[in-house]
Formats: structure tokens, C-alpha cells, sequence
């Protein structure tokens, strides 16, 4: 799933941790990159991260559940 303008990184974080399976971010590259590590959240994400907001980024989760809670999160804004 592509998500656009997250400005609460923090709750982002904070969603991802609570999920279950794994959160991967697809880097333009191509690479996938697993968000449920904290040093692969900080580096990955600080290099897509200005201004306190991350414009664009592509997310696959693997378990339903874990698509509903970060839809949810993307939802509530």
C-alpha cells in the first residue's frame, strides 16, 4: 500500500511495532526493508523524512490484521 503525508512518525512507529506479521518498506530500488527492526525503522525512514512529515512511501504488511491497523492508523490522520 502506498501512504502519503504522515506527519505523526512517531505513531506510525508506534503502529508498526504492534503488528504482528512483517512491515516491509519498499524503497525506490525496489528493496525491501523490514520496519519491525528499530535501526532499520531510524535509518530507512531518515532518509525519506524532512520537514517532520514523509510525503510518499510504499508499505506491504503481511497479515490482514496488520493492513487493518495501519489503514486505520492512515485513516484517523
Amino acid at each position: 500500500m502506498k501512504v502519503q503525508n504522515i506527519t505523526d512518525v512517531e505513531g506510525l512507529f508506534k503502529v508498526i511495532d504492534e503488528c504482528k506479521g512483517k512491515v516491509e518498506l519498499v524503497t525506490g530500488e525496489g528493496d525491501r526493508l523490514n520496519l519491525k527492526s528499530k535501526l532499520s525503522q531510524y535509518v530507512s525512514l531518515a532518509n525519506i523524512f524532512s520537514n517532520g512529515e514523509i510525503p510518499e512511501l510504499e508499505l506491504i504488511a503481511h497479515e490482514k490484521e496488520d493492513v487493518d491497523k495501519l489503514i486505520d492508523f492512515i485513516m484517523r490522520g
